[in-house]
């Protein structure tokens, strides 16, 4: 019997409205992430869920969306998915979606960014941070879960090696 094998899944989180600048970070960072063969995962809606989706489409690669809703009627999704998962549990999806991440790429964000970042760094899942939030540890030691991005394609690489990091500790 031959195992299957899956390319590797990479949530990207960012907020539902955002500057262009941030779209276009989230569009070359789906992309960049798509060429390098992995599946991204993200919150289904738009601003740089969709941007990132978009980018990941337009280069060839797979998309699915964890969205909050019970269905397309209560929280439509936007239009670069290719799987679209309704979990009913409003921001408690968020929790789902950095558990089915190898890393998570952060770009830009709010409230609900900071809590995905929070919820895969206590899961110990790595995570990217791009134009997105400053933060350190009170004790001022260094999180090994934790990168620094400038560029989306700086990001998307340094996710993908951290998923890579995260499959052999595991």
């Amino acid at each position: 019997m031959q195992l299957v094998t899956r390319p590797v899944q990479i949530a990207i989180v960012g907020a539902a409205a955002c500057d262009e600048a941030t779209l276009r970070l989230a569009r070359d960072a789906g992309s960049e992430l798509a060429r390098g063969g992995a599946t991204v995962l993200c919150g289904g809606r738009g601003g740089v869920m969709e941007a990132a989706c978009e980018g990941a489409k337009r280069r060839g690669g797979r998309t699915v969306g964890i969205l909050p809703g019970l269905d397309e009627t209560s929280t439509p999704a936007n239009d670069w998915l290719d799987v679209v998962l309704y979990t009913g549990l409003n921001q408690a999806r968020n929790q789902i979606l950095v558990l089915s991440a190898r890393s998570v790429l952060a770009i830009g964000g709010g409230w609900g960014t900071l809590s995905e970042i929070a919820f895969a760094l206590k899961f110990r899942v790595p995570v990217v941070l791009l134009s997105s939030w400053n933060l350190r540890r009170p004790d001022g030691l260094n999180d090994p879960l934790l990168f620094e991005a400038r560029t989306a394609e700086d990001a998307a690489r340094l996710a993908l090696h951290a998923s890579v990091r995260s499959a052999t500790a595991t």
